[in-house]
């Protein structure tokens, strides 16, 4: 029988980094319908501190990204181009503006469900990108600020195998705004699985 683990709130209240490597392999979970539809997470970006030009945070603490300020462990879910919800995991202490960016997953349990959501595209298009992981798993602005460290609830965490270093592959986030400049333009704070289909590109 599987065993799922919860990641606790220790995981996410450290440097949002290391918790984005980290999250590589492990499950989001989406209760839908009193069943369990999931992924596993094979690609993230970390933003942290009011320095970094491409977070939410470097505009100050606004409505939209308060999130970002609250305890480690929670959802921020927003909107962008007025049509994609993007899911991201608050970390650091609280206080400490950072989250960790979703961007792909590889399908696992409920692959029916997530067929009838992403009907017309193939498998490999089903969750390979922020915008289209949420649609899948019917992630929306409802689960901003929900806990993810809590099991059974609508969306959570769990840990996964974790992935060897040597699949590990780095680099620029991407879509960043024409505002961001270097060195926050090129920081390798994308993390991804190598060779894994699912990645978003």
């Amino acid at each position: 029988m599987t065993q799922h683990v919860l990641l606790g709130r220790a995981f996410y209240a450290r440097d949002a980094r290391e918790v984005a490597r980290d999250l590589l392999g492990a499950v989001l979970v989406r209760r839908l319908d009193g069943r369990r539809v999931s992924g596993r997470i094979v690609e993230v970006e970390a933003y942290r501190t009011t320095d970094d030009q491409a977070a939410h945070a470097h505009a100050g603490h606004t409505p939209r990204n308060a999130p970002m300020w609250e305890a480690p462990g929670h959802a921020y879910v927003y909107l962008v181009y007025g049509m994609y919800w993007l899911l991201n995991v608050v970390c650091e202490p609280q206080g400490t503006p950072a989250a960790v960016l979703i961007r792909a997953l590889e399908p696992l349990e409920g692959q029916d469900v997530i067929a009838a959501r992403r009907a017309g595209r193939s498998l490999l298009a089903w969750t390979s990108g922020p915008g289209k992981l949420t649609r899948a798993l019917d992630i929306s602005g409802a689960h901003n600020r929900l806990d993810l460290t809590v099991p059974n609830a609508a969306l959570w965490i769990e840990a996964g195998e974790r992935v060897p270093d040597a699949q590990v592959r780095t680099g620029p986030r991407i879509g960043l705004g024409k505002h961001v400049r270097e060195p926050w333009l090129s920081m390798p704070w994308r993390w991804w699985i190598a060779e894994n289909p699912h990645v978003s590109r």
